[in-house]
């Protein structure tokens, strides 16, 4: 009888669910229970048959619930039933995720089967780790890109936009990060990817090797804004389980720009005012929280390295994401279409490129060579026109007549194909080896 009194002790009295009032475009109203509900609240329509229309809680209009849904809305009718969902969204990830592609709900898409579950919980939304408790960046870290090794040195921990406007090769830079980057543990969210470049960037650009070590979240663009937002949400989760355990986790996403945008397409729905370029306040303040998590862990723990790309709109570089994000962020590269134009890849303009963490995390001699450098590439951009023009006399400026004598090799050196991989220490030497010749 105990038994038995104790089972009937954890029947529910009652049960709590609302009701479809209405839908207009993309946002549900449900009428609720009072207190019942709150920002952020997951609810099921039921529909015919059976069906479910999985719902977020975006907020509240004339005492009815706005939602937003995660699935299609043909079967949502009203009346309908909604039942609450009283479980904190989150993920139990495991090491066994490596090589896995998922959807936003932690969910399979490669078609290997189930995927394994850890036994503890990672919240989608959580918080940054406490300023005062984080440890500070670690050591170089070797991310086999010279341009980005030299000009724009990256420590564990860090933060990188990488900045670029379509077309002048962001996911291929990606691909050669993922590939070559000293990390333990790759985890890369594609936000509001092409369809088409899911299985290119997989089979072909991250290829068997790199995935093997990966951790690949998906949302195309053609998904719901709430599942593109979460999926960004969930590459940070996934990336805390793993710096949690101790390993250095290269974060990769692509791209901030999207997961605003969908962020602006929920707070223009729930009834929020457009501010600058329409994009919503909620905008401004998700970005902040969803970046701030990415850094070092607390305690000597692990720590995630960010690479975060940022699709400018018109090759505006000052535009309203790219201008928030670069302040949050510890540093900036920067690709340009004109640089694409010319054939050289990556496309980094590394002047305009800056990493906060130099030349802090550098000897001397390796500060040395690089302010050299940017001088001299900085001097024969001033003179580019005139030069390819033949307007500008040859010894008219010795710095002018060095710069063009060693421009093409330093050209030569930012230009890395797209299998071949670069040595951080190697990369300051041969560096050093090309300004020898000013000497």
């Amino acid at each position: 009888m105990n038994a038995l009194q104790q089972i009937v002790d954890t029947v529910p009295l009652f049960q709590t669910f609302g009701k479809v009032t209405g839908v207009r475009g993309l946002m549900i109203e449900v009428a609720c229970p009072q207190g019942a509900l709150s920002v952020g609240s997951r609810l099921t329509i039921r529909g015919p048959g059976g069906a479910g229309v999985r719902c977020e809680v975006a907020g509240f209009q004339n005492g009815r619930a706005v939602c937003l849904a995660f699935d299609p809305l043909q079967g949502v009718r009203l009346g309908a039933r909604a039942d609450l969902d009283p479980d904190v969204p989150a993920i139990y990830p495991a090491w066994g995720w490596l090589g896995r592609v998922i959807n936003a709900f932690g969910e399979p898409i490669d078609g290997r089967g189930p995927l394994g579950e850890g036994h503890q919980a990672y919240p989608l939304r959580a918080a940054p780790p406490p300023a005062h408790q984080r440890g500070r960046v670690g050591p170089k870290l070797d991310l086999g890109v010279r341009a980005l090794n030299t000009f724009a040195t990256v420590c564990e921990g860090q933060r990188l936009g990488i900045f670029a406007a379509s077309g002048v090769g962001k996911s291929v830079l990606m691909s050669m990060l993922a590939r070559n980057t000293a990390c333990d543990v790759a985890v890369i969210g594609l936000i509001g990817e092409r369809g088409r470049e899911v299985q290119e960037f997989i089979e072909e650009d991250l290829g068997a090797e790199g995935l093997a070590r990966s951790v690949v979240i998906v949302a195309t663009s053609d998904e719901a804004a709430l599942l593109r937002r979460q999926a960004a949400y969930l590459t940070l989760a996934a990336a805390e389980y793993f710096r949690d355990q101790g390993a250095q986790v290269l974060c990769m996403m692509d791209s901030v720009t999207r997961f605003a945008m969908a962020q602006r397409e929920i707070g223009l729905a729930s009834g929020e005012p457009p501010a600058s370029k329409g994009y919503t306040p909620s905008v401004f303040a998700e970005l902040p929280k969803l970046l701030e998590r990415a850094g070092p862990g607390v305690g000597g723990q692990g720590a995630i390295t960010g690479l975060f790309t940022v699709l400018v709109e018109g090759d505006d570089h000052n535009e309203p994401v790219a201008d928030a994000v670069r302040g949050i962020l510890d540093g900036h590269v920067v690709l340009e279409r004109a640089i694409a134009e010319r054939g050289r890849y990556p496309a980094i303009n590394v002047l305009r490129s800056l990493s906060r963490v130099m030349p802090g995390c550098n000897t001397a001699a390796e500060n040395e060579v690089v302010v050299r450098a940017r001088r001299i590439l900085a001097a024969y951009e001033d003179m580019a026109e005139l030069i390819r023009l033949g307007a500008y006399k040859a010894g008219s400026d010795p710095v002018i007549d060095m710069a063009i004598r060693l421009y093409p090799a330093l050209d030569a050196f930012l230009a890395q194909g797209k299998r071949e991989a670069a040595n951080l220490a190697e990369g300051y030497q041969h560096l050093a080896a090309i300004l020898s010749d000013a000497q």
